[in-house]
């Protein structure tokens, strides 16, 4: 793990657990500043989309590690290429969702991750850089970080509304992600210690991204 700081860099790292808004908050936040924006949990998805394409059972972290160096990740702001295939909307599927906490929790993977967000992030020259780990372990010395939270049964009816999917099941889904997400031994999802905690739920998303831009021009980054 590198040492170096990146308080020269002007970083917003915003984490928090799935459907807590923080993909829509984190790229608008991204447009208000002209930062650049990184959805790190579209790659650990695309390595997810990876590993099931090769037919590998997603827990065997041993077959897992092994092919790693062979998957090719391709991501833009708009589409997310694995090995040339197009699996923008593949990788936020129910198979891949079912699957990636336990790729998530994989050291190898995250130590592979975690170098080509830092990688990113240098050659940005900064960024807002969303996911549930930015703050605590990618960019610890991040100037701005932004905890991004809301009520289970809140988050379960937004992702309930975006894929069509029972709320009940939705939210039994969510817990059984945090759950996995906040007890892994590697890079657990947990607020950084300096960081702003921000509950979306009952307010609307110009609302929170109001205030992480104001707290963004308050510490100099815009």
């Amino acid at each position: 793990m590198r040492n170096e700081r990146d308080t020269d860099l002007r970083v917003i790292t915003i984490d928090g657990p799935g459907g807590s808004g923080k993909s829509t908050v984190a790229k608008l936040v991204a447009e208000q500043t002209g930062l650049p924006y990184l959805d790190t949990g579209a790659m650990y998805r695309a390595i997810t989309f990876g590993v099931l394409q090769r037919a590998i059972d997603p827990a065997d972290w041993e077959t897992t590690d092994s092919v790693l160096p062979e998957i090719d990740l391709d991501l833009s702001a708009s589409s997310v290429m694995v090995d040339g295939v197009d699996a923008t909307e593949a990788i936020r599927g129910i198979e891949v969702t079912a699957h990636v906490s336990a790729v998530a929790a994989n050291p190898t993977v995250r130590q592979v991750l975690v170098e080509l967000q830092r990688q990113w992030l240098h050659k940005s020259g900064g960024g807002v850089l969303e996911g549930r780990d930015i703050g605590t372990v990618v960019v610890p010395n991040a100037a701005l970080k932004v905890y991004v939270t809301a009520s289970v049964r809140e988050r379960a009816r937004r992702r309930s509304l975006e894929t069509g999917t029972d709320i009940d099941e939705v939210e039994a889904d969510l817990i059984r992600r945090d759950q996995a997400d906040s007890e892994r031994q590697d890079s657990p999802l947990r607020p950084a210690g300096d960081a702003v905690t921000v509950d979306t739920t009952g307010y609307a998303i110009a609302e929170v991204v109001d205030r992480i831009v104001s707290l963004a021009h308050e510490r100099g980054l815009v």
